[in-house]
């Protein structure tokens, strides 16, 4: 529909409307004369006044700037600097509504990019909640910008500016961050904090250690880890627990399966895994990020029956000869139709699918199931809860 110079937005526009659904982004999306207007701060049904902020040929975004009829689900944020920094989307919607919200961003993902119709499917979709239940202080691995004012903080949404902060809701209370927020930083560094399930804590600057251990250790199900504190780790403190018996449950291990763990960071999954494969089992973990593979082989040292290939997983995976099971934790990005095809060609009997983007997941099991999969399991789990961000267990096997 071609509009006319009247009717088209403009950045700082104010309008009235009323929020329609939730969008996977962290915002919901409302019309105006035909536009479709992407909203972050409102709630679906509400009526509310918004600030167009960006304008674009086909869509824009705005801010609700004051609630004219709130939803019911509606509470204060506990955070002084909600609706500012860029870093929670949703800490203005209770918890049980968040997970409501996030399910339903989940289906829609699959019918739109999938072409896959959950509940047509059986599959009654609920996002799993985790302890801590009150949504506050999960977070375990943090990394603040640093202001021109040398504070640090976060960048506000769809901006370059730093929000600083004195304070952070969802941070791990082990962080400090009002000790952090209190010194001055180099305004071109990151500060980059982690904090390990034994307590210890980590920070560093740019890469940089400059206090706490340069290794921390992680304990998960009798397993330890001694891994560097910038390698990739799940940032809920709950997360490695709950998907490491999630993805287990699912890919029904036996002992002597050759297993293939894609993606597999310092092995969290594989050290689960070996304990479940007998002495005829064999596993293969591909690694891009040389540091995680470095404190991997350290995890693996000495296991006859483990295997880790460092480089792409499109590189190293068809050097594969067989793999019974497939475990995949991707990044957000998702693994791809080329990564997918060389898993079909193993012929696994089950694959696991760790997924933090719904939307790469809807994408990947597309493909698995035009190839002759079927999805078997989908479960979620409120792993960033306050945000957007879900955290998703797929399982699929041949049709």
């Amino acid at each position: 529909m071609e509009l006319n110079a009247q009717e088209r937005l403009e950045v700082g526009q104010v309008i009235e409307l009323v929020i329609g659904p939730v969008a996977h982004g962290g915002h919901f999306v409302a019309r105006h004369n035909g536009q479709v207007i992407f909203v972050r701060h409102g709630i679906t049904n509400e009526l509310v006044r918004i600030k167009i902020t960006a304008v674009s040929s086909k869509i824009a975004h705005a801010d609700v700037i004051e609630v004219l009829t709130a939803a019911p689900s509606r509470v204060s944020p506990p955070c002084q600097y909600a609706g500012k920094c860029g870093g929670c989307d949703f800490q203005h919607i209770d918890l049980a509504t968040q997970r409501k919200l996030k399910a339903e961003i989940i289906k829609e993902q699959f019918m739109r990019i999938g072409k896959i119709d959950l509940p047509l499917l059986g599959f009654d979709l609920e996002v799993n909640e985790v302890e801590p239940t009150d949504g506050l202080h999960w977070r375990t691995r943090m990394d603040f910008a640093v202001s021109p004012g040398g504070k640090i903080g976060f960048f506000g949404a769809r901006s370059n500016e730093v929000v600083e902060i004195s304070q952070c809701v969802i941070a791990d209370e082990r962080m400090n961050v009002g000790e952090l927020a209190a010194r001055s930083w180099k305004s071109d560094a990151r500060v980059e904090v982690a904090v390990s399930s034994t307590s210890e804590v980590s920070v560093m600057r740019s890469g940089r250690s400059i206090s706490g251990p340069t290794q921390i250790v992680e304990q998960v199900g009798g397993n330890s880890f001694k891994i560097s504190p910038e390698v990739f780790w799940q940032s809920h403190k709950s997360a490695p627990v709950t998907l490491v018996k999630a993805a287990l449950a699912q890919l029904g291990v036996k002992g002597n399966d050759h297993v293939c763990d894609l993606y597999s960071g310092v092995g969290l999954f594989a050290a689960a895994i070996l304990k479940e494969l007998g002495d005829q089992g064999f596993i293969t973990l591909i690694e891009s990020d040389k540091n995680a593979v470095v404190d991997a082989r350290k995890v693996f040292a000495n296991k006859n029956n483990v295997k880790i290939l460092q480089g792409l997983v499109a590189q190293q995976l068809p050097i594969v000869k067989r793999a019974d099971l497939i475990l995949l934790d991707p990044p957000r990005t998702g693994a791809g139709e080329v990564v997918i095809k060389q898993m079909i060609k193993l012929k696994p009997r089950k694959i696991v699918y760790v997924a933090c983007d719904p939307a790469a997941l809807a994408r990947d099991s597309k493909t698995l199931i035009d190839a002759g999969y079927k999805l078997d399991h989908i479960s979620a789990y409120d792993l960033f809860p306050m945000t957007q961000h879900i955290e998703c267990v797929a399982g699929f096997s041949p049709a």
